[in-house]
């Protein structure tokens, strides 16, 4: 899945300027999450996996090896067969946003965990998407979606939320030499207003009610020994007292 024109704004100094955060946060939420296949949704462009250890790893492309083209809302996946899933600014493009969880939730297995990432409408990024409306350019035509909304979203469908984190304070400007001048405010924003970053990455596992672990089976061999040990004693007993009176 490609979002359209996103991968041209993505060159520009700001969109780079996202990026870099962007992995730089996500590559130490992926590099502890181990398993068997790890699927990336959104933006093929950019590898959000690259730390990640999982050996099976996919991303929705087009023509990069071990890719496949699909809708983020219908995905071609056997149901919980990923346990991880990275989802970069999809739900915020997206005409049905929920579903996109919801197809998210189906293929993720009972403990998987999904990464997401996106825009903030509470921040300086916000209000620039609120003044340039429906009609913007790239990517200001989104629908941000506020933390706390999608917070409820992944708990209706039977997620924890382990963390999220804000980042990119530096205003919107299109320039790198602003960007750089800007720079200062990483630091500020994390430390005086940290939920008013540009962007933010929330990590999330996937829980099923009614989840029970199997011990091994030695353990019940082990504890049935130990409940018949006493009966084995008495009767050694037994017999012993009885050679003894005869």
């Amino acid at each position: 899945m490609s979002i359209p024109g996103f991968a041209e704004w993505l060159e520009s100094p700001l969109g780079q300027y996202l990026i870099a955060w962007e992995q730089s946060h996500i590559d130490g939420v992926v590099a502890d999450i181990f398993g068997f296949h790890a699927l990336q949704v959104g933006l093929p462009q950019v590898d959000y996996l690259r730390e990640n250890r999982i050996g099976s790893r996919f991303r929705c492309c087009r023509a990069e090896p071990g890719g496949f083209l699909a809708d983020a809302h219908a995905l071609p996946i056997a149901s919980q067969s990923i346990d991880l899933v990275v989802l970069p600014h999809v739900l915020e493009f997206s005409p049905h946003p929920h579903q996109v969880l919801r197809e998210v939730e189906r293929v993720l297995v009972p403990e998987g965990q999904i990464v997401l990432a996106g825009f903030n409408p509470l921040s300086l990024w916000g209000l620039r998407r609120h003044f340039a409306g429906t009609d913007g350019v790239m990517p200001w035509q989104g629908q941000f979606l506020a933390t706390r909304r999608l917070r409820d979203w992944l708990q209706l469908l039977g997620f924890d939320v382990l963390g999220s984190q804000c980042g990119a304070y530096v205003p919107p400007v299109t320039q790198a030499r602003w960007i750089e001048r800007w720079r200062f405010m990483d630091d500020a924003g994390s430390r005086w207003w940290p939920f008013a970053g540009g962007a933010y990455v929330i990590q999330a596992v996937k829980r099923v009610q009614g989840m029970r672990l199997i011990a091994p089976a030695w353990r019940d061999h082990r504890a049935k020994a130990k409940k018949l040990a006493p009966v084995a004693q008495r009767e050694a007993a037994a017999t012993e007292h009885n050679k003894r009176t005869q």
